[in-house]
């Protein structure tokens, strides 16, 4: 009888589920503060450079779309291994880089450690029942939110000691220790019988003749566009329009992360209680209101760093209250589509996120200011707004029949 019985793959640690998720997570924030140092030093405009996030933050929503079905047919331990492996030649690549056009490419393929965003969760799925695998994935995000808030603080510090290409050796090294713990720790958690990639994508129209799902997707893709509006933008401000150092931009760059995680914590303590549209709803309401006054006490001629960056950490108090929410209620429209739902939902966010983060990068200027970066992020933030309202409406006309 033990002969038939499939073995249960032997979990991997904690640590390694947060490892895989935070590698993607410091790629993406530990050189932020330098962007404005790698532009001159590349003798390009910050806007080009500021695409080493938004375009970035676009290949990964691409990647989102194929790397769970690409694990569910080869497996989550080669995906992320192999994963792990080009994004060390690639950091490689942009260390030696001899131009910016040559850094950039190099970059954009360094977005394959963001795969470790949805195998993490995936291996998570494996592991253990639906109705652990929440509670599971919450503390791996709760690990994982460290990172955002000493990454920026720790590569700005390098910056002004060693120069930019030392937050660059840092990525580098943390993802080979992350790719040797992986080699160690992470076994294959894949069973056969995953759904294909094709098949995947067959059920892409069935959500996107659901209303509800758009409603959620895109008040989600609104509000976290404020965030990724802010990654792209907000080194400029720091630097150019605030004349603060790299370190000084890095330690502001806790706050967001602060509020996130707070956000976070009601979020989990409150939803049930309180309902998820209205949650998603205060959330969305917290987000604008703060950028909202921001923005004017910016066009009043009285921004300082506690004003913006204190704005920001209301604005991830919001998302950190709106966004489990409406990721859940994506995966509410169809329970058995939740997989797929979960990936075009963040994949429509991350795009989205990347297409008002290179808007930003284009605009701002010495002369601007922070008012271009404002009210992109306020006017997106008011936006989500109006969608949770639409699906809350939707919502009770199924209710009552109309």
């Amino acid at each position: 009888m033990n002969s038939m019985a499939s073995p249960s793959p032997r979990r991997p640690s904690i640590l390694t589920l947060v490892s895989i998720s935070a590698a993607g997570a410091l790629s993406m924030n530990i050189f932020l503060p330098s962007l404005p140092a790698m532009a001159r030093d590349f003798g390009v405009e910050y806007g080009f450079m500021q695409l080493s996030v938004s375009a970035f933050l676009g290949v990964s929503a691409v990647l989102q779309l194929l790397c769970g079905p690409i694990s569910d047919r080869f497996g989550r331990r080669p995906v992320v291994l192999g994963s792990f492996a080009i994004f060390l030649l690639a950091t490689i690549g942009a260390l030696l880089a001899p131009t910016a056009g040559w850094f950039m490419l190099f970059r954009l393929i360094q977005a394959v450690v963001t795969t470790g965003f949805v195998i993490s969760r995936a291996v998570v799925r494996d592991m253990v029942p639906a109705e652990q695998a929440a509670s599971m994935i919450g503390y791996v995000t709760m690990g994982m939110s460290l990172v955002p808030m000493v990454a920026p603080t720790l590569g700005g510090i390098l910056d002004e000691t060693l120069g930019w290409r030392a937050s660059f050796v840092a990525m580098g090294l943390a993802g080979f220790a992350v790719m040797t713990l992986c080699a160690v720790d992470l076994k294959e958690t894949a069973r056969s019988g995953g759904v294909p990639l094709a098949q995947q994508l067959v059920t892409y129209p069935i959500l996107a003749r659901s209303r509800r799902f758009w409603g959620y997707a895109l008040t989600a893709t609104l509000s976290a566009g404020s965030f990724y509006a802010y990654l792209g933008g907000a080194p400029f401000v720091g630097q150019v329009v605030l004349h603060l150092s790299p370190a000084e931009v890095g330690y502001w760059f806790a706050g967001p992360s602060i509020g996130y995680a707070l956000g976070n914590f009601l979020s989990a303590r409150y939803s049930t209680r309180i309902g998820m549209n209205r949650m998603i709803l205060a959330g969305a309401v917290i987000c604008s209101a703060f950028l909202t006054a921001a923005l004017v006490v910016d066009m009043l001629g009285g921004l300082t760093p506690l004003v913006f960056f204190g704005s920001v950490a209301f604005m991830g108090l919001g998302n950190g209250m709106l966004l489990p929410n409406a990721n859940a209620g994506m995966m509410s429209v169809r329970p058995e589509l939740a997989g797929t739902a979960s990936g075009l939902g963040g994949s429509m966010a991350v795009a989205g996120g990347a297409g008002l983060a290179a808007l930003a990068g284009m605009l701002l200027d010495a002369q601007s200011g922070a008012v271009p970066l404002l009210t992109i992020m306020a006017g997106s933030a008011i936006a989500s707004i109006g969608f949770i309202i639409w699906v809350m409406i939707r919502e009770r006309q199924v209710i009552s029949g109309g």
